[in-house]
């Protein structure tokens, strides 16, 4: 889009929640709560995979390398967004927009990789179960997680070589809680339809693929217990359906928001705040509530706590 070249933009305001005062207040609580319930519960999940025995397998090395990222991603955006609901001028430099929107492409890539390698670890367990530990090796969990940082990296440096050097004049109004790319490059005085077709394709692109490839890895998943034992396929929905629930609320608003990029859902504020805020609590509560493997870990570590405590 262009604009008027009345001088050079140093800084972006972002529109933020409108409301009354007390509306922000309730909002800067209440997002409050939940960023450091996400914190707390990320990191409890690593610390226990990290030093409870029983949790060293494949799935729960994914599951703690989930919970970084799913910490990283909140930390990008969240703790901004939270500090502007009590500011009058909510204001970001050029450079630290920059910053957002480049970790949190990155880290949202890794994780809609990983979030793949895992439907895939869950469907070696169950469909081929006597070759698992043969498939799942270290080495290849290994090679699963560098490949997911290889290319949440490729990702988000492919879009911001493109944006970084773009000039911007005058209007300098982000409509939104925090820097994202279909928002950012509006503001461009210059011309960048291509870089919007770029957008489309490179993050619209990524969230659908990864998105439709988590569906069939599920639906093949069903199909074969099914095939095996109706009690099985109970059992396996009762797991499957809240990461299936969890899956949705992460991608459904970024394929809204980034196969659609510059239409009004990208400045749909609650679709963002369901994949940066929300989305990275409902992962540890899914794999730690409705997970008694994971609870029982969780009881141990706090008992060689106390017991470390009580001998000091």
């Amino acid at each position: 889009m262009n604009h008027k070249n009345d001088s050079v933009v140093t800084e972006f305001i972002l529109s933020g929640f409108s409301g009354q005062w007390e509306l922000q207040i309730f909002f800067f609580v209440t997002f409050s709560l939940i960023y450091g319930a996400t914190v707390v519960g990320n990191i409890l999940i690593m610390v226990t995979v990290t030093f409870i025995s029983t949790l060293h397998s494949p799935m729960y090395f994914l599951l703690g390398n989930l919970s970084f990222l799913d910490m990283c991603l909140s930390t990008a955006t969240t703790p901004k967004m939270i500090i502007d609901l009590l500011a009058e001028h909510k204001t970001i430099s050029i450079w630290g927009c920059m910053a957002q929107m480049f970790f949190m492409h990155l880290f949202g890539g890794a994780e809609m990789t990983l979030l793949i390698v895992m439907a895939f670890d869950r469907y070696i367990a169950i469909c081929k179960p006597l070759y698992y530990r043969t498939i799942m090796s270290y080495r290849l969990l290994s090679g699963f997680v560098i490949l997911s940082w290889t290319i949440g990296f490729i990702h988000t440096m492919s879009q911001m070589v493109l944006t970084v050097d773009l000039p911007f004049c005058g209007y300098n109004v982000v409509d939104s809680i925090f820097c994202d790319l279909p928002l950012v490059i509006r503001l461009a005085c210059s011309e960048t339809y291509i870089l919007e077709l770029f957008v489309i394709a490179d993050s619209g692109l990524l969230s659908f693929i990864s998105f439709i490839m988590l569906l069939i890895s599920y639906t093949v998943i069903l199909i074969t217990v099914q095939q095996r034992s109706s009690r099985g396929l109970s059992k396996a929905l009762s797991t499957l359906s809240a990461h299936i629930i969890v899956v949705t609320l992460f991608f459904g608003p970024c394929i809204f928001i980034y196969a659609w990029p510059f239409s009004s859902f990208a400045s749909n504020k609650t679709l963002a705040v369901f994949y940066t805020v929300i989305t990275p609590l409902l992962n540890p509560i899914i794999y730690t509530l409705r997970n008694q493997q994971m609870q029982g870990a969780m009881k141990k570590l706090l008992f060689q706590h106390i017991i470390v405590t009580q001998n000091f």
